[in-house]
């Protein structure tokens, strides 16, 4: 079973959107746990093949790194145990987003991994989309995953001004590098990759996705209407360029993200070395 359900939602004349909720919350904390020990790729593959969430191998130094990255610690402490709750819930919702997008996109998008490193910052996500042929970008998608306590606020103040940026091709290097790895990891040789990755640049192929992880409280079409107001500031574009995702959680934000991540840290610490079939 997929993790995910994942479906189209209205909001409205400005952008569209997407709403997402669990299914399988094993599968999901799974996932995230993989992820957490920098296998994406294995990730990747489960998603596309609908297999049961196994790393592709395990040592104890990955899983230690892996509890380390679900773990909450608030104050500063030698050896780390964990990383302040913003930090942790940022890269679990990046990993939920990530998976939604694998989900709905399945193998003919490329997508930059999530963060892994406590220290990246910047881009949240970019995926593309090419031609059959590959000789050419279809669409550049360029993701903001927010999992925040007053996602109205941080909507407005956070994620429109650096969708702005983007939008004005300010901080461009950032996408242009991310997607030559990414035609890479197509199969493009590094001189055609170099060339074709100018094609992010152009607003005409670009797409925004502002994904927030939400309560009941905005679980509507008036509430989603509220959080992402002010989307059309990311002008000369059409509706469809602009989404607006949600995954509804319940009832507390912060408390379902905790249970979460004991879901994905009990998986951890019931790996062996090399095990693969938990």
């Amino acid at each position: 079973m997929l993790p995910l359900a994942t479906g189209a939602c209205p909001i409205n004349k400005d952008c569209t959107g997407e709403r997402w909720r669990v299914l399988d919350d094993e599968q999901l904390a799974r996932l995230i746990a993989i992820i957490a020990m920098g296998q994406a790729a294995q990730a990747s593959h489960i998603l596309s093949e609908l297999l049961p969430a196994t790393p592709a191998f395990t040592i104890p130094e990955l899983r230690a790194e892996g509890k380390i990255r679900l773990t909450v610690q608030e104050k500063k402490q030698e050896p780390r145990i964990g990383y302040p709750r913003w930090q942790r819930d940022g890269f679990m919702f990046e990993a939920i987003s990530w998976v939604a997008a694998r989900q709905v996109y399945g193998k003919a998008a490329y997508m930059k991994d999530p963060h892994v490193s406590a220290t990246s910052q910047g881009l949240d996500g970019l995926m593309l989309e090419l031609s059959i042929d590959k000789t050419q970008i279809d669409r550049t998608t360029v993701f903001e995953d927010k999992c925040s306590d007053d996602p109205v606020s941080t909507f407005k103040n956070k994620v429109i001004p650096a969708f702005r940026d983007r939008h004005e091709n300010k901080r461009s290097a950032e996408i242009v590098a991310a997607a030559t790895v990414l035609l890479g990891k197509a199969g493009i040789d590094e001189g055609a990759a170099a060339k074709l990755a100018a094609a992010v640049t152009d607003r005409t192929k670009r797409r925004y996705r502002a994904a927030f992880a939400i309560t009941n409280e905005l679980d509507s079409v008036d509430g989603r209407n509220k959080l992402f107001a002010g989307y059309d500031e990311i002008s000369d574009i059409e509706q469809a360029q602009r989404l607006g995702a949600c995954l509804v959680v319940s009832p507390k934000l912060r408390g379902w993200f905790d249970q979460l991540a004991e879901k994905a840290v009990a998986y951890l610490e019931a790996l062996n070395d090399g095990d693969a079939n938990v």
